[in-house]
């Protein structure tokens, strides 16, 4: 039963009324002002507030304002989700936990091209129509001016401990807003150097419970992971449809998906004999069957417009962010064993040498014969016996043409090892190993980019828009640095000639198994361009290719589902084709996705550090095998071998001289011992500390020589420890060592 208001308190409907008709967001502190309350009035009005959130009339917005619920508040934080064809720009609120679908706002701009997708404002709402229109007020903090972080208690007073381990202050907190001791926060940067602070705005949880290291990844780079009701209504709602007649019938073919133990989604499936053509003797022909993703998808729809705000599924151990809703990504979409699927399929027609003779593109219908683990199909082939064998065989010997052709065009050839994280089914960590890397997995790359390359240059030839995924060759000032770096292991390097990927290959290979050919390996990459998506045709420097698209996986990538409607569009292959306004806005989509790869990738990154740092935590102490991976002048970069991790031993850490950095040689060199601490050795080193919630790892020498903690904002040790060398020359870096 509801509490009565004592005296002096607003009735419920008062609150409403002002809650409804306030210019500002309406908290407990505007409505206990409102009415004149007093300080025992306030603690009332705390309670009547909880009383009527648990009886349904009002909810919280974000900054613990309130709303009446169901709707949206007169003011409250939207956040730019949208900028239309049109160039009108759509936000939805920051937060919405109503029963049913968030509404789209129209945001009315002062100043056209003022705000971006993902920036957040405060602004007013109205209704107009059957919809809402928002008038901003003012634009608030960007993610970066937020900080996601870990609560401590130290003397009655909170900090807040941020998970990015590139940030090694500590805020004081303003307001915990009900967060306590070890939870983990989202809260906004306030005040001016050096008296910044920070308040909470929302509570997530704790950071060490399983799937939280993904949770935090999510968080902190604003990754969206939940569907609108409205696109988890247009997804049951097209997954129903019929695959239509008109469709090339490829069932009775025993097409196979080769994919790891673990995949939540089968995106593409292949199949290969011998081709009967006379012009081909001794050739192949192949099949790679894509998911027919653009069928179900369509432009313009609700479907469409969160895949392209979320651009790619991001893939964490724990768990993934698909681009598109699970009953389609996950089911109908997915290629699954022995169910009829729609698929659009690429033809190959491959030659004795390996080389693409011809490639022509069908929609089809396909019975999927096995959804096939790397590991067992490997194991298949080895043996030369299983249940697949026979549709095994032929595809491993159309790859090996493949391959050959490969080797001859030599990409470039850097074998760098993944790390493999194994959970238990509670989401727990147990074992963190290098992935290991077979023949089967080659081939599923190789028939993948043989049917990139053919989606590429099929619509080149019907003159198509087509969105290419470019990768250009390395930047003068990057092969000079690298020219210098190859010096000082007396490797020579002329930057006269052609650059080609052919060129790493040859300095890998005349380097052999030496040493630092890890290390010469990691700067091969540094030296290299990152990749991105766009209309215009550069090429693909690393494969070594004219021409070169993404089209195998639109389940999970946004380009490749573009490149799909521009074959659905150039083959007249029925609905669901490129439109004019997507083909005129390719350079402008082009460049979104690449950011938002650029973001999968580094959260994805950062939740496998996260779980390194988790399962090294236990060995804080021990002393174990280590590779030098980067060196600053403030200190250098290991990781542990096998396992992974970066983790800092700073220059302070390294005895009582002065050390010099040499940038060319990526080295420290000790000016009395003549030390060295170069890039790419291999060295024992004690682990000092492993923090699970930032992933940062601390290393420090066996002899003992260990660093203080890392400073708190505010400390006085937040002073730089290392002060220009006794002879004043610039590199020379003098640290105070600290004695235990």
């Amino acid at each position: 039963m509801a509490k009565k208001p004592r005296p002096g308190l607003p009735t419920r409907q008062q609150i409403l009324d002002f809650i409804e008709s306030s210019d500002v967001p309406a908290g407990k502190r505007e409505i206990a002002r409102a009415f004149g309350l007093s300080a025992q009035d306030k603690i009332a009005l705390k309670a009547l507030l909880k009383d009527m959130a648990d009886e349904g009339l009002i909810d919280s917005a974000p900054g613990r304002a309130f709303h009446k619920m169901g709707g949206l508040p007169k003011v409250t934080v939207l956040r730019i989700a949208d900028i239309d064809d049109g160039g009108n720009v759509w936000a939805v609120p920051e937060r919405w936990e109503a029963d049913g679908p968030a509404p789209r706002l129209r945001v009315r701009e002062r100043k056209r091209g003022a705000l971006g997708v993902g920036e957040r404002v405060l602004a007013r709402t109205e209704e107009a129509g059957n919809g809402w229109i928002a008038h901003p007020m003012k634009t608030l903090a960007r993610a970066s001016e937020q900080v996601l972080g870990v609560l401590r208690e130290e003397a009655g007073r909170f900090w807040l401990t941020s998970v990015d381990k590139k940030e090694r202050r500590e805020f004081a907190v303003s307001d915990a807003g009900g967060a306590g001791p070890g939870d983990l926060v989202l809260a906004e940067k306030g005040g001016r150097p050096p008296r910044i602070t920070a308040r909470v705005v929302e509570k997530l949880g704790d950071p060490f419970a399983p799937k939280s290291f993904s949770l935090i990844a999510i968080h902190k780079h604003d990754i969206p992971d939940v569907f609108a009701a409205e696109t988890l209504d247009e997804a049951a709602r097209i997954a129903t449809q019929p695959l239509g007649d008109d469709r090339e019938d490829l069932r009775h073919l025993p097409i196979v998906a080769i994919d790891p133990a673990d995949a939540r989604d089968h995106d593409d499936a292949v199949w290969a004999a011998p081709d009967d053509d006379p012009g081909n003797e001794g050739g192949w022909k192949a099949i790679v069957a894509i998911a027919d993703v653009s069928f179900y998808v369509r432009p313009g729809s609700a479907l469409d417009r969160e895949a392209r705000r979320r651009g790619n599924s991001v893939y964490f151990p724990d768990r993934v962010v698909p681009m598109l809703p699970e009953i389609l990504s996950a089911d109908v979409c997915s290629l699954k064993e022995q169910v009829d699927r729609a698929a659009l399929v690429c033809h190959l027609q491959v030659s004795k040498a390996g080389t693409l003779k011809g490639w022509r593109f069908t929609r089809a219908v396909v019975r999927i014969a096995a959804n096939i683990a790397y590991e067992e199909a490997q194991a298949t082939i080895d043996a030369g016996d299983g249940a697949m064998i026979d549709a095994l065989r032929p595809l491993w010997e159309c790859w090996r043409a493949l391959a050959a052709a490969r080797d001859k065009r030599e990409p470039l050839d850097l074998d760098l090892p993944e790390r493999r994280v194994v959970l238990d089914e509670k989401g727990r960590l147990l074992s963190v190993a290098p992935r290991e890397r077979l023949d089967a997995h080659r081939l599923i790359e190789d028939y993948m980019i043989a049917a990139n390359v053919a989606a590429a240059k099929a619509l080149e030839a019907k003159k198509a828009p087509v969105m290419y995924r470019v990768h250009e060759p390395p930047a003068r000032e990057k092969l000079v640095a690298l020219k210098d770096y190859l010096e000082t292991f007396g490797v020579p390097f002329a930057l006269g000639q052609v650059i080609r990927p052919a060129t790493f290959n040859h300095i890998l290979s005349r380097i052999g198994d030496a040493d630092f050919r890890p290390q010469v390996m990691e700067q091969v990459l540094r030296t290299q361009t990152q990749a991105y998506y766009a209309p215009a045709n550069q090429g693909h420097f690393g494969l070594a290719l004219g021409s070169y698209a993404h089209f195998t996986s639109p389940i999970r990538r946004y380009a490749d589902l573009l490149v799909h409607r521009a074959l659905v569009g150039a083959y007249a292959l029925g609905p669901g084709a490129l439109t004019p306004d997507e083909a005129a806005g390719m350079e402008r989509i082009g460049e979104a996705i690449s950011g938002l790869e650029r973001r999968a990738m580094e959260a994805e990154r950062e939740t496998l550090d996260r779980y390194v740092a988790a399962y090294l935590a236990e060995r804080v102490g021990e002393t174990m095998p280590a590779r030098i991976t980067g060196v600053q002048n403030f200190g250098f970069f290991a990781t542990v071998e096998g396992i992974g991790g970066d983790g800092l031993v700073p220059v302070r850490d390294l005895g009582g001289e002065y050390f010099r950095y040499d940038e060319a040689a990526r080295q420290l060199v000790g000016e009395d011992s003549g030390d060295v601490y170069a890039l790419g050795q291999r060295l024992d080193l004690r682990l000092a500390e492993a923090n699970p919630v930032s992933g940062a790892l601390r290393f420090e020498l066996p002899g003992g020589k260990g660093a203080a903690p890392p400073p708190r904002y505010g400390d006085k040790t937040t002073r730089r420890d290392r002060v220009i060398g006794k002879r004043g020359r610039p590199g020379n870096i003098r640290h105070q060592g600290r004695r235990r």
